[in-house]
């Protein structure tokens, strides 16, 4: 997303002539997000995103990019990946692997309230059901191979407390990794990085229809119940504190169930996925403020906001049922 190589516009006019997409008009980088380069593609046709993949190696890439056209055509509102005349939807610009999908209408619920928090619990759910019949497998590349292998390179440049914590955070979820309970639990191709910048609105303030799901691009098969917590610990909490608002979660957990019901399992492991989730997303932001890498309009995200979320999580375990102790 953020835009790491450039690219001319010879080449994507000469990529969208490939994609029967017309004339180029205009060509911007997009400044969100931190693995990709991002851009918005104006053409003849339409509105498009051309993403210029950084780390994603071409034998990765037809996972995510076949997990976008799969959902797309079970009516997921998620955006479509553009094929040529042979069907091909993997391209090369600049050297790496390219795409182009289609551009989600609406903007980001970055303030929401139990109506988004709802109508996203209905989306979740239906993605995962949607996955049953996906025939590819990529595991989750942030998943805890990758959390075992970056939390040592990281421990030396945290104070001793902080480090203390991702010790111990990392040895509970090893534990919790090798136990019957875990890994019996419902598993598919997951999102998980389904934030609030991640999914689009439009309509009415305060009544906006959820019209879009995007950047499939750190999904992997996973638990589903992770899936959720990762939702959970970015649509659901105060900022200031990380401590999870009860109305919006119960809210978001009742949607999802409305569609796919919890085993008890699941919900007797939410607390732990909680956890999980907040572990995940406070080390890929450790690792990118310790280990900055070179891009145009790059802006790190604090991992302190996940510290905060981890150490609230291990403090108050929330229980979407108050008996699944």
């Amino acid at each position: 997303m953020a835009v790491y190589t450039p690219v001319p516009e010879h080449e994507v006019q000469a990529l969208l002539s490939r994609l029967k997409l017309g004339e180029l008009q205009q060509l911007s980088g997009i400044s969100a997000g931190i693995e990709n380069s991002n851009f918005f593609v104006d053409c003849s046709a339409g509105r498009y995103v051309l993403t210029v993949f950084e780390r994603l190696t071409p034998a990765q890439l037809p996972f995510y990019l076949g997990l976008m056209q799969h959902l797309a055509a079970k009516g997921l509102p998620v955006p479509a990946p553009q094929a040529d005349a042979q069907g091909q939807i993997l391209f090369e610009l600049q050297g790496k692997p390219a795409a182009v999908v289609s551009c989600l209408r609406g903007s980001h619920q970055l303030s929401p309230n139990v109506f988004h928090c709802e109508q996203l619990g209905h989306c979740l759910a239906r993605l995962h059901l949607a996955v049953a019949d996906f025939p590819l497998f990529q595991p989750n590349l942030r998943g805890l191979p990758w959390w075992q292998q970056v939390a040592p390179t990281l421990l030396d440049q945290l104070p001793a407390d902080t480090a203390a914590l991702l010790r111990d955070e990392l040895h509970y979820q090893l534990e919790l990794a090798g136990s019957a309970a875990y890994q019996e639990l419902p598993r598919g191709a997951i999102h998980a990085d389904l934030f609030r910048d991640n999914a689009m609105f439009e309509g009415l303030p305060g009544r906006e229809q959820l019209c879009g799901v995007f950047d499939f691009y750190f999904a992997g098969v996973d638990s589903f119940l992770f899936d959720l917590a990762v939702c959970l610990n970015d649509w659901c909490i105060d900022l200031a504190s990380g401590r999870l608002i009860e109305e919006r979660a119960t809210a978001l957990v009742a949607a999802y169930e409305a569609e796919r019901p919890l085993s008890a399992a699941e919900h007797r492991l939410l607390p732990a996925l909680l956890r999980a989730a907040a572990l995940r997303f406070w080390l890929s932001r450790l690792d990118d403020w310790y280990r900055p890498r070179d891009a145009q309009l790059l802006k790190p995200h604090d991992p302190t906001h996940f510290e905060r979320v981890l150490r609230e999580r291990r403090l108050n375990p929330w229980h979407a049922m108050k008996d699944a102790t």
